[in-house]
């Protein structure tokens, strides 16, 4: 009897164990990212205290540096109507980096890869940016600045998702989606106010500082959502009303690159997919064989016809923004919005072809806006725009910089390709948003997102080559590209996720 009350006595205290693969995924995990949140929106000095919070739920473990870095892309490129600026934003940044790292190094991953061929090849990128800033830079404290964060931010971002096992990284990436989604759903509800227009009175920005943000997020998203419903035997209505919505957004946004980049990312990973597996289209994306796919044709069809004019008319809107653009065609229309960012590019290049004019620098220097710290003097940000990706290493790196990152790139697809057509679609899109608006090589603002959303397409990839080992949780790797034998499963709404409840 006395055995009997101690078993009962320990089992009335006795908690609940947390399996290793669900740490992370609590009923309570989202609960700081919405204190966060509430902070931003509230006011100015709470708006920099939210950064602290992001950074101390960073510390937290690997789950949570994903979720803070998308929390700190959102702070950053949030919509100063609805929320006020943090005046320390750029530091908080910094913080939730290294908050990042510290959960890189005291919390072990999942499966432990063998170190492959591009994230060596990263780590020689890396070192030649940050020798060619020390050698050639006109700035060299803002280039060092801008290579090291790029390349912290890469590595940490990286290493996290290739360390997940299958159902954390399908976990983790069905967040992603989902908070795309929100960022879409929060954004409607603004067409009928003014606040959803401020920057430029037509353009619709949602809840994001610029229309060119709302346009490519959504684009990366649309992309996404359109090649999982593809990818689908049984495709998801829930995903039809992603697509359609997103759509809308992209068109109200005006962002032309956004729809252009979306398309191509969306045929270039159905077509490589396709190429890389040896299998038909049909095989690759089984959605196209669907009734309700059908049925979205027809119905699109009818409209169109029935819409023609209307629809013409928005289609016009959209390549002149609202009439501010007086263009003839998409090429005119690239030239005219890109024209004034190449030229000054093409001028530097003829004169430093080979050295380059120092890595994140401005096409003239001398104009940039650098913000340090008050204390030391560091750099903290030095916004750059530049409208095209290739050309700006060109000017910036020099030849054997623009070689290098051709080699990064094409590798990058090239793992990606074996995860499926879901995660090739978004690194097409993204790669092919960077020919319009360079940001893969800035890890503040919109660039932090396009980091983020490459980690994750290219660990998807990466986790169909054969591995060093593996802990609990994860799953053999030693097999064929994931899509071969079966549509991806990948992140979204009706994704199989191993462990689900």
């Amino acid at each position: 009897m006395g055995t009997l009350l101690r078993y009962a006595s320990h089992a009335s205290v006795r908690r609940t164990v947390v399996p290793k693969a669900e740490r992370g995924f609590g009923k309570l995990t989202f609960l700081p990212l919405l204190i966060a949140l509430a902070l931003r929106l509230a006011s100015e000095p709470t708006a920099d205290l939210s950064y602290v919070v992001l950074a101390a739920y960073a510390a937290l473990g690997r789950p949570h540096a994903i979720r803070a870095f998308i929390f700190s892309w959102l702070f950053t490129m949030i919509n100063l109507g609805i929320a006020p600026e943090a005046s320390l934003g750029a530091a908080g940044r910094y913080a939730i980096l290294m908050a990042a790292i510290f959960s890189v190094v005291m919390y072990r991953p999942d499966v432990r890869r063998p170190l492959d061929g591009f994230m060596s090849g990263t780590i020689i990128l890396s070192i030649f940016f940050i020798v060619h800033s020390v050698l050639f830079s006109s700035i060299v404290d803002v280039s060092l600045l801008k290579c090291i964060s790029w390349t912290l931010t890469v590595m940490v971002l990286f290493s996290i998702w290739i360390g997940f096992s299958d159902w954390k990284r399908e976990r983790m990436g069905n967040e992603l989606f989902w908070m795309l989604v929100a960022t879409l759903v929060f954004s409607l509800p603004l067409m009928v106010s003014s606040v959803g227009y401020l920057s430029n009175k037509t353009g619709f920005q949602g809840i994001f500082n610029q229309p060119q943000v709302l346009g490519l997020t959504i684009s990366l998203l649309t992309a996404w959502s359109t090649t999982r419903f593809l990818s689908q035997r049984q495709p998801s209505w829930t995903l039809v009303g992603v697509m359609i919505a997103g759509l809308v957004g992209i068109l109200l946004s005006e962002a032309r690159v956004a729809g252009l980049a979306m398309f191509g990312g969306i045929v270039g990973a159905i077509a490589l997919s396709a190429f890389v597996s040896g299998r038909r289209i049909l095989d690759v994306m089984p959605g196209l064989r669907s009734w309700r796919f059908w049925s979205m044709v027809c119905l699109a069809v009818a409209g169109m016809i029935i819409f023609l004019p209307t629809l013409v008319s928005l289609i016009d809107h959209y390549l002149t923004k609202s009439g501010r653009a007086n263009v003839d065609g998409l090429a005119d229309a690239y030239n005219t919005s890109r024209g004034i960012l190449i030229r000054p590019m093409i001028e530097n290049i003829s004169r430093y072809p080979f050295s380059g004019i120092g890595f994140g620098l401005d096409s003239d220097p001398i104009m940039m806006e650098i913000v340090r710290d008050p204390f030391m003097g560091l750099p903290l940000s030095a916004a750059v725009e530049k409208g095209v990706t290739p050309l700006a290493i060109l000017e910036e790196t020099g030849v054997f910089g623009l070689f290098l990152v051709f080699i990064w790139v094409f590798r990058l697809v090239q793992v990606t390709a074996r995860g499926g057509p879901v995660p090739l679609s978004v690194c097409l899109t993204a790669l092919l948003i960077n020919l319009a608006e360079a940001s893969m090589f800035s890890a503040g603002g919109q660039g932090l997102l396009i980091i983020g959303l490459f980690a994750w397409s290219y660990a998807s990839g990466r986790a169909t080559l054969p591995q060093a080992g593996s802990r609990s949780g994860s799953t053999p790797m030693g097999r064929a590209p994931a899509f071969v034998g079966r549509p991806f499963e990948g992140a979204g709404p009706g994704g199989s996720i191993p462990g689900r409840r």
